[in-house]
């Protein structure tokens, strides 16, 4: 089992002018059929070439973290949770506990590299085709 980079991840105070600057220089799109708008906390933008897909995040700190640009990563293969697994048998070090963010069977896993740089693990493809579990009885 292994993972693919999702996207690049860039915290920030606002993520729409922020994507627009990007959009600007890099000749990236908005994702088709979610364009990002004033006041959206998460703008994606997209090289329609390669797509290669940048996410631009607000995050309440007032001082940016000094780490600010991540991976998130998509397992290729499994559940979001075994690839976690994984990773942390391979020397990660958790870092925080997301999986809740956005109600059950949604959200991420924080975790660093053996010299402490975040990456984080999203659900997989088939996880979020197959949408949140349904609510328990």
């Amino acid at each position: 089992m292994t993972s693919f980079v999702a996207h690049t991840t860039v915290d920030c105070h606002d993520a729409y002018e922020l994507s627009e600057w990007w959009k600007k220089l890099l000749g990236y799109v908005d994702v088709e059929g979610d364009p990002n708008e004033p006041g959206h906390e998460e703008c994606m933008i997209v090289d329609p070439g390669t797509g290669h897909s940048i996410l631009f995040i607000e995050v309440p700190d007032v001082e940016l973290p000094a780490k600010r640009i991540h991976l998130d990563l998509r397992p290729r293969e499994g559940t979001r949770d075994e690839e976690v697994e994984r990773v942390l048998g391979l020397g990660a070090t958790l870092v925080g506990d997301q999986r809740g963010q956005y109600g059950p069977g949604t959200g991420w896993v924080v975790l660093a590299d053996p010299e402490g740089n975040q990456f984080c693990i999203l659900r997989s493809q088939a996880e979020v085709d197959a949408g949140p579990p349904p609510p328990a009885s």
